[in-house]
């Protein structure tokens, strides 16, 4: 590996150049400095972490947390607990999001200097496959890698003013609650930021074009989820397309395309998904293939259709999730430093973190049966779950899909609390081509909510324990 330093054309050197510095960029330049590569990582925020820990998954996680304490307090006398009413103190509230971030954030260039990773603040372009200019100067690397994430989509011809039309960035970062909030959009970030409003006391309505909310969950998880959102005061309104949005003084107004009425409401949150960031770096120039859609063009190990350049996260499509990026930067370091590395996309979990949470990893049961899969079904409800009925959170349930004949798991979907946690277990066992009967057969602690993943495991053979 080189040395790096100042060369004799006045050029800075290493063998890694890393442009962005979210959950994918940092973890692999830091795995890169591990096995002997010096690396340098640009980024056009101040503070690493990128998307994730500054403006995405780390704040809104803060506010998810603290809005449900909020709630929880309301009815403690269920549990024996005579409390006063909770209070609201917004300010304080985010003040203790932006502590949370910045607690993150520190952590991640502490981990930078602690692996001697350079960190060069500014807007990197690429002025050829070895050299990436920042701030005036030219670094140089044989191997440069493209992490620069993703934006919140935009609505057609709407302008998020983050008053009166927000992004999920104006979502996490509001002074007041507003009185009533539509969000357009029913995937992860919607149903999440529109849990946190409408806990802290705003009307919120849901909007969704596509039949049902989270689209890509399993579709029973997803009917079950919504139902269980509406009960907790959320509306949801899906096969709904919105024409236009236009923000006035008081309000915004939405105009629908199949219906004559309006929906006034006094704060929208578009809530459409994201793009990819890979505008202005130089790439077109460079002859690096890039999608309609703006999407950066890899194969299975991350590289560009130009040597010397990698891409890895969002900015190269696939699951938009910040720990895919995280293992695609791991994979890739590794494999430009000889280790043989893979990545398996078939066992990427997703989770929305709403409550109940909905955790997913593999094949849908709607991907099976279009595929012509012959395929088992295994489903435990946490209401047979003892811990679950103590802790009053027995809400959903496990299902786990089987290949019929070799009983291999093909996929497993969790609606409950703790789902993001125990989808884990799920991830173990797909990683080691695990069958339904090796679950049946692992010994859960008890009382725990994970003794549902056996049960439903158990439930795949009909042999079910607890049910």
């Amino acid at each position: 590996m080189s040395e790096g330093g100042k060369g004799g054309n006045g050029r800075d050197s290493y063998d890694l150049i890393v442009i962005g510095a979210g959950p994918g960029g940092y973890v692999c330049a830091i795995r890169a400095a591990q096995l002997g590569m010096r690396a340098a990582i640009i980024d056009a925020r101040e503070t690493p972490g990128g998307t994730c820990l500054n403006i995405g998954c780390i704040p809104s996680k803060a506010l998810l947390h603290a809005s449900r304490l909020y709630e929880a307090q309301k009815d403690l006398s269920a549990f024996g607990v005579e409390a006063k009413a909770p209070k609201l103190n917004l300010k304080a509230m985010m003040a203790y999001k932006e502590e949370s971030v910045e607690a993150n954030v520190k952590g991640v260039g502490f981990l930078l200097k602690k692996n001697k990773v350079a960190y060069r603040h500014g807007r990197a372009r690429l002025v050829s496959a070895g050299a990436v200019e920042v701030g005036g100067e030219r670094l140089q690397a044989p191997h440069i890698v493209i992490a620069t994430g993703s934006d919140p989509a935009a609505f057609p011809n709407v302008k998020m003013d983050e008053t009166r039309i927000l992004s999920s960035t104006g979502a996490l970062s509001l002074s007041s609650v507003p009185k009533s909030l539509a969000v357009v959009g029913a995937g992860y970030i919607g149903l999440e930021m529109g849990s946190v409003w409408r806990r802290l006391g705003a009307e919120v309505v849901i909007l969704e074009a596509l039949p049902r909310i989270a689209p890509g969950m399993d579709g029973e998880i997803a009917r079950h989820l919504g139902r269980l959102l509406e009960k907790q005061g959320l509306q949801i309104r899906a096969g709904v397309k919105v024409k236009g949005i236009a923000a006035g003084k008081k309000g915004a107004e939405i105009a629908f395309a199949d219906k004559n009425d309006a929906l006034f409401v006094e704060k929208v949150l578009i809530a459409v998904g994201r793009t990819p960031l890979s505008g202005g770096l130089g790439l077109e120039a460079l002859g690096v293939k890039i999608s309609a859609r703006g999407f950066i063009e890899t194969d299975e190990a991350c590289r560009t259709s130009e040597e010397g350049i990698y891409a890895i996260g969002d900015v190269a499509g696939g699951a938009m999730l910040a720990h895919k990026a995280s293992e695609e930067g791991v994979v890739l370091a590794e494999n430009l430093c000889g280790i043989k590395s893979a990545l398996n996309r078939e066992a990427i979990p997703s989770v929305i973190y709403t409550h109940p949470e909905a955790a997913s990893v593999g094949k849908t049961e709607e991907a099976l049966k279009e595929e012509g899969a012959d395929y088992k079904t295994g489903r435990f409800p946490f209401t047979a779950n003892g811990r679950a009925k103590v802790n009053r959170e027995a809400e959903g349930f496990v299902k786990i899909l089987a290949e019929k004949g070799s009983d291999r798991i093909l996929g497993v979907h969790i609606l409950g609390a703790e789902a993001g946690l125990m989808i884990a277990q799920a991830v173990t066992a797909m990683e080691f081509g695990a069958a339904a009967e090796d679950l049946a057969r692992t010994i859960h602690a008890h009382p725990t909510l994970s003794e549902a993943m056996k049960e439903a495991a158990l439930s795949a053979e009909k042999r079910a324990l607890h049910m």
